[in-house]
């Protein structure tokens, strides 16, 4: 890592890219994909447990308390989003074509990322117990909220059903591991905070999982093929271009209500994701077996994006100095540099 700054190269961008660049020659299938999901959700587990260890029970309290920040992600993700994506039909169809447009307003409709969203808060030393809540809290709403979303702005085709397995899921996965945290913390809490290294590792190392993980599913699916080079382009730019308006939105909520740093950097991860792991089951759900594969291509590429340039606002972040002042100031820099 050393050697690789002194090119101004960051390890944690480089596993990432790689991880995009193995999967599209070996994408994990079959066995190895299993084998891959469920290495994946222990490192997210795992990665859970330590924030409740490291968390103490009031510093826990305080997050549950803070209800102005849970409001301001929830109406980012299911109202400045969605209105975001039914601006974009004006694109349909010089730019966009009408499949790919469902595809964009579909991503705009599902509910923010857990995992991501806190390991980025974690690296750039933001409001863990705050992303904690609000990320959860979001993907729970965002199993009922997003399809009465896509009842009311989409055409679907088939019944909509809402699978609770989808909440207990995120029950197991990430609350039931969170709390064991803080059962165990007596004992293991204080040498966390001691000894940074285990969190940095598990931090950076489920997001390339899942980094690995989404793009191996894209490749096994042959969404890529399902449209020209040339379209494809043009959805990237387009994905760019509303992550880059997400973010400077959250940026300036973020001030404009007087949150704390530590906060507003909860407000910039927690409100620009966009979860993969919940639009894939919603999509299959929701549309026809033949659409789901073009509907979910703006997703995964927003996803993609996503990742790359989040992981390097909150690397820029997490070198700020201990008393900052004003987030604008020196991490508007970060945001812009993330963002080209």
């Amino acid at each position: 890592m050393k050697f690789l700054s002194r090119f101004y190269i960051d390890g944690f961008i480089l596993a990432i890219l790689a991880a995009v660049g193995v999967a599209s020659v070996f994408p994990a299938a079959g066995a190895a994909a299993d084998v891959l999901g469920w290495a994946t959700k222990v490192a997210i587990g795992l990665l859970f447990l330590i924030y409740g260890a490291r968390l103490s029970p009031s510093e826990a309290w305080q997050g549950v308390k803070h209800w102005r920040l849970h409001s301001v992600i929830l109406a980012v993700t299911f109202v400045v989003f969605p209105l975001l994506g039914l601006a974009l039909r004006i694109l349909v169809p010089s730019v966009l074509s009408d499949e790919l447009y469902t595809g964009i307003l579909f991503l705009c409709l599902v509910p923010s990322t857990v995992q991501s969203s806190i390991a980025f808060t974690s690296i750039a030393r933001g409001n863990v117990a705050g992303a904690v809540v609000s990320a959860s809290f979001s993907n729970l709403v965002g199993v009922f909220v997003t399809p009465l979303l896509v009842i009311l702005l989409m055409n679907t085709t088939g019944d909509v059903h809402v699978d609770a397995s989808s909440i207990i899921a995120i029950v197991f996965q990430l609350l039931v591991p969170f709390f064991l945290g803080q059962l165990l913390r007596p004992w293991i809490g204080e040498w966390l905070k001691r000894n940074a290294k285990p969190t940095k590792l598990v931090d950076r190392g489920s997001i390339v999982l899942v980094v690995y993980a989404a793009f191996s599913e894209g490749m096994n699916e042959n969404i890529w093929s399902t449209v020209q080079p040339g379209q494809i382009a043009v959805l990237f730019g387009v994905c760019v271009a509303l992550l880059s308006v997400v973010l400077g939105v959250t940026l300036v909520i973020g001030k404009v209500l007087g949150f704390s740093v530590e906060d507003r950097i909860v407000v910039l991860f927690c409100g620009s994701k966009k979860s993969l792991a919940s639009g894939v089951p919603m999509a299959v759900v929701l549309f026809g077996g033949s659409q789901v594969g073009l509907i979910m291509l703006p997703l995964m590429i927003f996803h993609q994006i996503q990742l790359i340039v989040c992981a390097i606002i909150a690397q820029r972040l997490s070198r700020r100095p201990l008393a900052v002042a004003d987030l604008s100031e020196s991490d508007d820099v970060s945001l812009h540099s993330g963002g080209s």
